[in-house]
């Protein structure tokens, strides 16, 4: 099609021209928009295998990554959005450096990170035929009003997918999305084992009741079960079968969570041709994407990221890294890709940095994150609300030993952009998915 070739130039060249200035990765798929309104359409129209939306509140990114990897260990050809941009005209945008000329996608699948809203926006333009969908938790209610507006947004999502669905079992606000599955589409669920239930501040703080006669599923042969082992080693159930026992390289249960999402999903993909001990290796391959739990050498001592956006997931993520005797930064943002209202910090208890002490808080909310710490009788060092003077005086004060810092997402990006100057890592493009 003319229109789409056109727009196909026209999104390269603006994305050659964004690179050299240093720009977002939004404008190509505008440009390639407005020349094609259908740009998304015609250029996944040969995409035979599957084209697959993960959405949520939280773990989008790393789900989508070991997805990617499992299918890939297959032998499947995927397009996924590596940038990160988890809207339209980012998918656009990371679509255009890998199409020819005449704008038909080559690979088996596409795998999509997409924000709630806009999975819907994409589901307009190509409907998926299969939607994995994560959780819904409280950070969402500054950017989308209400927790119950975010699970419609995902409910939506799953009306317009045309051949499976893979609901979060132990999430109330997903696993009830079952009902809203039209006829004939597969519906498969991930959870966790009934021995470590309770185990999760997310199920506590998930468990509602609803008044209108929803009862969670019971889960069957084909849903994937969590049962960890130990701190470290898991396995998938399936019934009577298993993926595992596996260990991944980015620590934590919510790790767990997300690996055992991906392998229910890829197992849904591939049917018959799903191979556990394949599954397994890949899992285990899979590196943190850039910030979550990723492991950066700085002046040769491990310096560890770890991404906050909740009470539950900063629980989870203090309970995971919190006990080990490392130095320690809180940076904490309230930008709007964070949340505005940072009063959530208050149901997150800190007791476990109290022997050690924290060395610095920093970000917009440095000062706040300090006086939190204060209730919790947990001593703070040094308050610095600039990030990269607060790396600095970290890095400074603690040059001998492992360092961890927790921070909230555009914290987290800023500080990761920082270290990848200052240590020669890939950059985020080239690292998130």
């Amino acid at each position: 099609m003319l229109r789409t070739t056109a727009a196909v130039v026209a999104g390269k060249a603006a994305r050659a021209a964004s690179r050299l200035r240093g720009g977002g990765s939004a404008l190509p798929g505008l440009v390639a928009e407005r020349v094609d309104p259908g740009f998304l359409a015609h250029a996944l129209a040969e995409v035979r295998g599957g084209i697959v939306v993960v959405s949520g509140t939280n773990g989008k990114t790393t789900t989508t990554k070991m997805l990617v990897a499992v299918l890939r260990a297959h032998g499947r050809t995927v397009f996924t959005n590596p940038t990160g941009s988890n809207f339209t005209r980012g998918v656009i945008s990371s679509m255009l450096g890998e199409l020819p000329i005449g704008g038909r996608l080559r690979a088996d699948m596409a795998v999509l990170e997409l924000d709630e809203a806009h999975a819907l926006r994409f589901a307009e333009a190509v409907r998926p035929t299969h939607s994995l969908l994560l959780n819904v938790a409280r950070d969402q209610l500054d950017r989308f009003a209400e927790i119950d507006h975010t699970a419609q947004l995902l409910a939506t999502l799953a009306e317009q997918t045309t051949t499976g669905v893979v609901l979060n079992l132990d999430d109330s606000f997903v696993s009830r999305i079952r009902d809203r599955v039209a006829d004939g589409v597969q519906v498969r669920y991930f959870g966790v084992d009934a021995s470590i239930a309770d185990r999760l501040p997310e199920l506590q703080e998930q468990d509602v009741r609803f008044d209108d006669g929803f009862t969670a599923p019971e889960p069957g042969p084909d849903d994937g079960l969590l049962k960890p082992s130990d701190e470290r080693t898991f396995e998938v159930l399936f019934g009577e079968s298993a993926v595992g026992p596996l260990e991944l390289q980015q620590r934590g249960l919510a790790a767990m969570i997300n690996a055992t999402a991906a392998t229910t999903a890829a197992r849904t993909l591939l049917g018959p041709a799903f191979d556990a001990e394949l599954a397994a290796s890949a899992l285990r391959a899979v590196t943190p994407p850039f910030g979550r739990g990723e492991v950066v050498m700085a002046e040769g001592q491990p310096l560890e990221l770890v991404l906050v956006k909740n009470p539950a997931g900063f629980t989870v993520a203090l309970g995971t890294y919190g006990t080990t005797p490392v130095a320690t930064m809180i940076a904490i943002n309230d930008n709007y890709a964070d949340g505005r209202d940072v009063s959530w910090l208050y149901d997150v208890s800190f007791e476990s940095l109290r022997q050690r002490g924290v060395a610095v808080t920093s970000g917009v909310r440095g000062y706040d994150m300090a006086l939190r710490l204060q209730y919790d009788d947990v001593p703070v060092e040094a308050v610095e609300t600039d990030l990269d003077r607060a790396l600095d005086q970290f890095l400074a004060r603690h040059p001998d030993e492992p360092k961890r810092i927790f921070c909230t997402y555009t914290a987290m990006m800023a500080l990761r952009r920082t270290l990848a100057a200052r240590y020669d890592l890939p950059d985020i493009g080239e690292e998130a998915s």
